[in-house]
């Protein structure tokens, strides 16, 4: 008896019709669901218009430089941070130095 049931509740062929009321599993609106040259060409346009405006920011070679060092140094001040790191860079070298010694005694 269950087995018929089954058979009568099992999707078929004419159930998988697009009904009014499915909703699409992506939306066809948005910049996220645009491809990848529209998305470009939009931004591009975006750039040039902060550019016109005066409002666009291009850091120079000591900005940046000087930018980077106070974030290195607003890192380092976290010593648990850095203390993990130079765990995990001195895992990786040890990773590395046995790999060489390996592939040489290989020859």
């Amino acid at each position: 008896m269950e087995h018929i049931r089954y058979q009568q509740l099992a999707p078929s062929a004419e159930n998988h019709e697009k009904s009014p009321t499915d909703k699409p599993k992506h939306s066809k609106r948005g910049f996220a669901s645009m491809d990848p040259e529209q998305q470009r060409a939009i931004s591009r346009e975006g750039g040039r218009a902060a550019h016109q405006q005066g409002v666009a920011h291009k850091f120079t070679s000591e900005e940046a430089r000087a930018a980077g060092k106070k974030g290195g140094e607003a890192v380092s001040r976290n010593r648990e941070h850095m203390a993990a790191i130079g765990r995990k860079g001195g895992t990786n070298r040890g990773k590395k130095k046995n790999n060489a010694t390996t592939e040489e005694n290989n020859f």
